[in-house]
């Protein structure tokens, strides 16, 4: 290894805050089965070693919330809204092409969940859920199951038509004790 690599390496090492088992950062040629290979050992740490017996960092004891409920409720209306403005924008004036409403339903799916998030509702998981399909003589039935307390999880859902595809839009929110 030439010497414009070893003080690279060496400044590399000393960047990062680590130390060279090799003590003076040389580079030693290690025989592995005939082979001759040039290699630096390295070990990172954080403080100084044996600082961190002297003075042991006190436990954070976390407290229990003990909120069993929501302060304030997940705006169904509010969401509803977002749905059918969202759907609208994006797909009043497409025609429906497999590979495009494959990356619209992520793409709808995200820009739903940033705006429902934006709401800034505390302690609720949002899950979106998109689908979007061919407008043709077929019928489609969507269903759902999941584990819900009903008295604080809540879902909004918005149905979309044009002249050649149709969406639906699920948003469930779930409360998160």
């Amino acid at each position: 290894m030439s010497d414009l690599a070893k003080e690279k390496a060496a400044r590399l090492l000393k960047k990062r805050g680590s130390v060279s088992s090799l003590g003076s950062h040389d580079v030693r040629a290690k025989e592995t089965g005939g082979k001759i290979k040039d290699s630096i050992s390295t070990v990172s740490y954080i403080d100084e070693p044996g600082h961190h017996d002297d003075n042991p960092r006190p436990a954070v004891q976390m407290e229990n919330t003990f909120q069993l409920a929501p302060h304030r409720r997940f705006p169904v209306l509010t969401v509803n809204d977002i749905l059918k403005d969202v759907l609208a924008s994006y797909l009043q004036e497409e025609k429906y092409e497999a590979d495009l409403c494959r990356q619209m339903t992520k793409t709808i799916s995200e820009v739903i969940k940033a705006r429902v998030k934006d709401l800034m509702v505390p302690r609720y998981k949002i899950i979106v859920l998109i689908s979007i399909g061919q407008l043709s003589d077929q019928n489609m039935r969507i269903g759902s199951r999941c584990l819900w307390d009903s008295s604080n999880d809540t879902f909004s859902s918005h149905s979309f038509k044009n002249s050649s595809l149709f969406a639906v839009a699920n948003v469930y929110a779930v409360y998160f004790e």
